[in-house]
């Protein structure tokens, strides 16, 4: 029955020239396996894994891959197994360091292994539709180069503050999970153009202010959780299309501002903001004209008898009552008080 799998693989071979030293060339393949019901991998022995640059292993109900076998997939740039029983990926997919586009959507994934973070080629991850809990920690240190970040329907409770390292991100879509809060600094994601978090249900409450500061981002979604208000910030956003916040308690923009449309909730937003900065500089501004009125610096009128009284107070903190001439201490009756004899004798002189 397996050499009967393998006789009708189908296999699209699709043939790459690479030179090398200027004579040698090496044939890159596609192996394509989807939809054949496989339950185990079908790989001939005499098919060179070290050939595959693209292996599609999905719509099957493959439960488990060989540690060995990936290790061996030294050239494969796209790996896709969508729809499968996954239930874990193999440790040795650390080792495919040319891979640039993973697919593990439709599987039973908890979590993704470390050693995912050894893929720095990787550009999109797609695991959507698994029952992930958490991403690596440490996983937006090491992706650099990644894109497309796809996990929506998991069960994702945060996403890892490591997240606001992928500069090169451009859609983050964590939409369908159980997420109560994002990266506070999200401002290092200056090319994301995508953020979906919607219908994170009664778990996300709030956004972080950096959301504001995301640049270039086109399109945000954020409907369907427990968000009362909008960052002020977000009146910042001038390259912002498309804004989606139904199914919100929204208090702050009122739902008739967020009616009128995006560019008048931009608005609202803005001007906001502007009147809370001027009440902070204000505060400022009083806080420090008390500070110098105190200290004497600054007291508005000099011919105040009270302010003056209270300033001749507050300088009598600082006085010496008694002042001494250094004179008077080097006269001879006090110079023998610190003569050898006396600070080395048995004797207390100074107990008076």
């Amino acid at each position: 029955m397996m050499y009967e799998q393998q006789q009708h693989a189908r296999i699209d071979v699709r043939k790459r020239m690479e030179r090398k030293d200027s004579t040698k060339e090496e044939r890159l393949e596609t192996v394509d396996l989807s939809g054949m019901s496989l339950e185990a991998l079908p790989i001939s022995p005499s098919l060179n894994l070290g050939t595959i640059c693209n292996l599609d292993l999905s719509n099957n109900n493959i439960q488990s891959i060989p540690e060995s076998l990936i290790a061996r997939l030294l050239n494969m740039v796209v790996f896709d197994v969508h729809s499968n029983q996954l239930k874990s990926l193999p440790n040795s997919i650390g080792c495919l360091s040319k891979l640039k586009v993973l697919n593990v959507s439709g599987n039973h994934i908890e979590f993704l292994p470390k050693t995912i973070e050894n893929c720095r080629s990787l550009e999109e991850v797609n695991a959507n539709f698994n029952q992930l809990r958490k991403l690596p920690d440490t996983i937006g240190f090491e992706l650099t180069n990644l894109k497309k970040l796809h996990v929506n329907s998991n069960k994702l409770v945060f996403l890892p503050s490591s997240t606001s390292h992928l500069t090169a991100l451009l859609i983050l879509d964590a939409r369908l999970n159980c997420l109560r809060l994002l990266p506070d600094d999200l401002e290092n994601l200056t090319n994301l153009q995508v953020l979906n978090v919607s219908q994170n249900f009664q778990y996300l409450e709030t956004l972080p202010y950096s959301i504001g500061l995301l640049i270039n981002l086109v399109e945000l979604d954020v409907s369907y959780n427990k968000i009362k208000s909008l960052p002020d910030s977000m009146g910042c956003l001038r390259n912002l299309q498309k804004l989606s916040v139904e199914g919100n308690p929204l208090s702050s923009p009122p739902m008739e501002v967020v009616e009128q449309g995006l560019h008048v909730v931009r608005e609202y937003l803005s001007e906001k903001m502007n009147k809370a900065e001027h009440k902070s500089t204000a505060q400022k501004k009083k806080s420090w004209v008390g500070k110098l009125v105190r200290y004497g610096t600054f007291n508005g009128n000099n011919n105040n008898n009270n302010n003056n009284r209270k300033l001749h107070e507050d300088r009598q903190g600082f006085s010496i009552h008694e002042y001494r001439s250094i004179d008077g201490l080097a006269s001879p009756r006090y110079m023998g008080m610190f003569s050898p004899r006396r600070l080395f004798s048995p004797r207390t002189y100074f107990s008076r």
